[in-house]
């Protein structure tokens, strides 16, 4: 699993009905924050005062996912669950991400574990105490629509490696309902919705983990996620993407794009925890998911 990536939010919309004139002479902006770090939204094709709308909705969209998903808010949903050990009548949305989290942690074998947030704060590694490691392991916990608990005190989970992109969606969705069709969202993955002010499709560049440029994908009503396991080192020496069983990532850089930002994400961060000769096998079990660069 992984703590957060990359935090910086950059939205970029076009209004598909709006001619090209008005694309070149009307743009909004919209600067905030979105779990936990600067954000920015650029509407092409829109008038400040008509955008003024989208950028309420897209507030309160926000505020409403990170009081679900943030482990930066004492009072978030997943911030109760982690200090209390259950979480009576959770919300759709968090439902919705553990089922996503118990697919893709069967899919990789065990590798994807959202309750490595105990080896994530310990900065521990390899064989760590018997005591740390007794409080990971995604079979135990219970997921049910009444109620999500865990069975030991002292466990937690992290859902930073699957939640962003999922959040990335539902901004996507809430952006639609405005009639923004063709978009083209970051936070911490990238979504693409329709095609870009050109009326081509949206690219998104292929870096190594050098910096390199590499390559690029063709993005349309599709998402792409790169992790980079030990491009940051956390306070007290533990690395960004953490094996339930303790061993080091198996590779320095994994791109993957799928249908949607959820999937695209989690499946970049399970892989980087595989071994190459599993991958393919793992991404097989996702419909429309394809492996973009792995190294």
């Amino acid at each position: 699993m992984t703590t957060t990536r990359r935090r910086f939010l950059c939205i970029t919309a076009a209004a598909l009905a709006a001619p090209s004139t008005a694309l070149a002479s009307h743009t909004a902006h919209w600067q905030g924050r979105a779990m936990g770090a600067p954000a920015r939204l650029t509407i092409s094709g829109l008038a400040p005062k008509d955008a003024r709308p989208i950028f309420a909705a897209l507030e309160a969209e926000l505020e409403r996912l990170e009081q679900i998903f943030s482990l930066f808010r004492p009072d978030s949903t997943l911030s109760w669950l982690n200090r209390t050990g259950r979480f009576v009548a959770p919300p759709p949305e968090l439902l919705d991400v553990l089922l996503l989290a118990d697919r893709l942690h069967r899919a990789s074998g065990g590798a994807f574990d959202p309750t490595v947030l105990p080896l994530l704060d310990a900065g521990t590694f390899g064989r760590a105490q018997a005591r740390i490691f007794g409080l990971i392991g995604w079979d135990k916990v219970r997921i049910d629509p009444r109620e999500i608990s865990f069975e030991h005190e002292g466990m937690a989970m992290t859902l930073n490696g699957v939640a962003q992109g999922y959040i990335n969606d539902k901004i996507a969705d809430l952006l639609r309902a405005h009639g923004l069709n063709d978009v083209l969202l970051d936070i911490g993955e990238l979504l693409a919705k329709g095609e870009c002010s050109l009326q081509r499709p949206w690219k998104a560049r292929l870096f190594a983990a050098d910096g390199a440029y590499q390559d690029h994908v063709v993005l349309r009503d599709r998402a792409v996620s790169t992790t980079r396991p030990n491009s940051v080192v956390r306070p007290g020496g533990g690395r960004q993407v953490v094996c339930p069983k303790g061993h080091m990532p198996y590779h320095s850089i994994v791109t993957v794009s799928a249908p949607t930002s959820a999937l695209a994400d989690g499946l970049s961060t399970a892989l980087a925890l595989v071994p190459r000769e599993k991958t393919l096998g793992v991404v097989a079990q996702f419909r429309g998911a394809r492996i973009e660069m792995i190294r």
